[in-house]
């Protein structure tokens, strides 16, 4: 009669009965699990409008450009520092090469900031593709040592206790889904709420500059016509 109280019964028995290599890799699930929860949580509270595009900013300095206060425009920017006051300012130092000039350092500028925050995000996409991987290498060492029990002897293992090896073997694999999961979900949600960040702080920008583009360019006199001679004949 088999003694089924040797059994794991538990989660966390089952974990811990997977050996040195089960209890490698679920530690490591585990870590990369914290990472996972410590970005998205900082991920919520940078990705905010308010933290990104403080309100009324936009406003303040285009009217600012518009009655010619430059270097209160820019105070105005480092005072409160964003995604935002960051375009601005590259902007505002290029007034003075005109609307191409200003631009071009709020392409730049953009760019700059959306690879920035866009870094930090991809961390989770990392976790969201290791663990998985992580989760099948205990589960293919777990079956490696389930089968070596059975060829060590010589096939006398009974089926339970292979069944036992590979359910062990198993939970690795699920603890790496656990993980990637809620990380990849989480990376496409934080991906699109900046993607419409960015985009809303290049059109505030482009409105704040706009009164540049409506400036007439100076015009370019014609060359004189040379005078016509009257023939004799």
């Amino acid at each position: 009669m088999t003694d089924t109280t040797a059994a794991p019964q538990g989660f966390l028995d089952i974990v811990f009965s997977g050996g040195p290599v089960g209890i490698g890799i679920m530690l490591v699930l585990l870590a990369l699990s914290l990472t996972a929860v410590y970005l998205m949580i900082e991920q919520l509270l940078t990705l905010r409008r308010r933290e990104l595009m403080p309100e009324g900013m936009a406003d303040q300095v285009r009217g600012l450009i518009l009655q010619k206060q430059v270097s209160k425009a820019v105070e105005l920017c480092k005072e409160k520092p964003s995604l935002l006051s960051f375009v601005l300012l590259n902007g505002l130092s290029e007034l003075e090469g005109g609307w191409s000039d200003v631009e071009k350092a709020l392409e730049d500028a953009i760019a700059e900031q959306a690879a920035r925050l866009m870094r930090r995000i991809e961390y989770l996409s990392v976790i969201g593709n290791i663990a998985p991987m992580v989760g099948l290498l205990g589960t293919v060492s777990g079956m490696i040592l389930a089968f070596q029990r059975v060829a060590v002897t010589q096939g006398s293992a009974g089926a339970p206790e292979l069944a036992e090896g590979i359910y062990q073997a198993l939970v690795t694999t699920v603890g790496g889904l656990i993980v990637a999961i809620p990380s990849l979900a989480s990376f496409a949600v934080f991906r699109n709420r900046l993607d419409q960040f960015v985009a809303e702080a290049s059109f505030l920008a482009q409105h704040v500059f706009a009164p540049l583009k409506k400036r007439k360019r100076p015009v370019r006199a014609e060359p004189p016509r040379p005078p016509r001679t009257r023939g004799g004949g």
